[in-house]
């Protein structure tokens, strides 16, 4: 059956407003969300802590056709080991001490809608097991309880673990992995989708308050933004442009003030460009004659016949990107430490340059 024109757009247009960023990685994010959203298949988001999981989740949620039913998250890691069960699948009256009258579990306060597992990976293991059977035969029981209870809802878990690690030493089962990751969807670092940092710092800066009483930032501001390491990720930024908010309303953000904003953590995880140039520099001056057009050494001087930078800057790309190759002795790992890049980046420039480790 044809989706009406209408449904599509204002389904894409509730993506693109909860999903922010013009990096390569979350618009492919965004592709999956789109795909993903009006499925009853388990989904199961991994990232590290602060990228914005639960974000993923409720746009998956918004975006379906359950999007007028409950969304109900629950952190699996912060309920204690000896009430998740009742949590999830809710209690008879009488069933143990305490239990004074029914009570509903998630999974059914989520009929209907969407159950979001926040680190599923922090799951007892004999927990796992019964979750593994409510997946497969669609029906809970109460704690105390003799009825099978038919559910609908649709489950998203999301983890900042290494669940495949965790199989093999024994953490995790290997068939609830399978289950949930029906359909995977990864989300990286913003250290390492750095471009999305504008964006994202002007949709937090359109949150908090009214046009006069927020803060602006200046772009030698932003520079030195884009250029730190961001170890809590998009949370930190979102810290960041709150504490702006209330130290700084309505003026220029200078960069001085990041210590303050940033704390302590600014002077460990920064990475101003000076810094990055002088790594460049590092490597330029390791690197042997090798049949490249430039070189640092003897940088080209604009004249009156021009010059063709972008030739220039491909050259000297995959040059340096050789050289950190060999240094690393082909780990790609190591390579793009040496040039100060994500990993990722370096593998689609390697990619790009059809370049194979050394």
């Amino acid at each position: 059956m044809a989706i009406p024109l209408s449904s599509t757009v204002t389904e894409q247009d509730n993506i693109e407003r909860h999903i922010i960023g013009v990096s390569h990685a979350i618009r492919e994010t965004r592709t999956l969300v789109k795909f993903s959203a009006d499925t009853m298949a388990n989904v199961l988001i991994t990232g590290p802590s602060g990228c914005g999981k639960e974000v993923i989740a409720k746009t998956l949620h918004t975006a379906s056709s359950r999007a007028d039913k409950p969304f109900v998250a629950v952190n699996c890691g912060a309920i204690p080991r000896e009430l998740i069960e009742a949590e999830l699948f809710g209690h008879e009256k009488g069933s143990f001490t305490g239990a004074t009258s029914r009570r509903l579990g998630h999974f059914e306060r989520a009929q209907g809608g969407t159950l979001f597992l926040d680190e599923i990976g922090d799951m007892p293991m004999d927990m796992q097991v019964r979750l593994l059977r409510v997946l497969e035969e669609k029906s809970i029981r109460r704690v105390g309880g003799d009825q099978e209870i038919a559910i609908d809802t649709r489950i998203v878990a999301a983890t900042h673990q290494n669940l495949e690690a965790a199989i093999a030493n024994g953490s995790f089962r290997e068939d609830l992995y399978y289950r949930l990751s029906v359909l995977p969807i990864e989300i990286t670092a913003l250290d390492e989708r750095r471009e999305d940092i504008p964006s994202l710092l002007h949709h937090f800066l359109r949150q908090n308050g009214d046009d006069t009483a927020r803060p602006v930032f200046r772009r030698e501001t932003m520079d030195a933004l884009c250029n730190y390491n961001w170890p809590g990720n998009v949370r930190e930024l979102r810290n960041v442009v709150e504490r702006a908010s209330v130290f700084f309303p309505g003026q220029e953000i200078e960069p001085d003030h990041l210590q303050i904003l940033l704390g302590k953590t600014f002077a460990q995880h920064a990475r101003p460009a000076k810094a990055v140039r002088e790594k460049i520099d590092q490597v330029a001056e390791l690197r042997e004659t090798n049949g490249s057009q430039f070189s640092f050494s003897e940088m080209p001087e604009l004249n009156s016949s021009g010059f063709d930078m972008k030739k220039y800057l491909i050259c000297e790309e995959q040059s340096l990107i050789q050289q950190a190759l060999e240094q690393a002795g082909g780990t790609v790992s190591k390579a793009a430490k040496l040039l100060s890049l994500p990993r990722t980046t370096f593998i689609e420039k390697m990619q790009k340059m059809e370049l194979e480790p050394a």
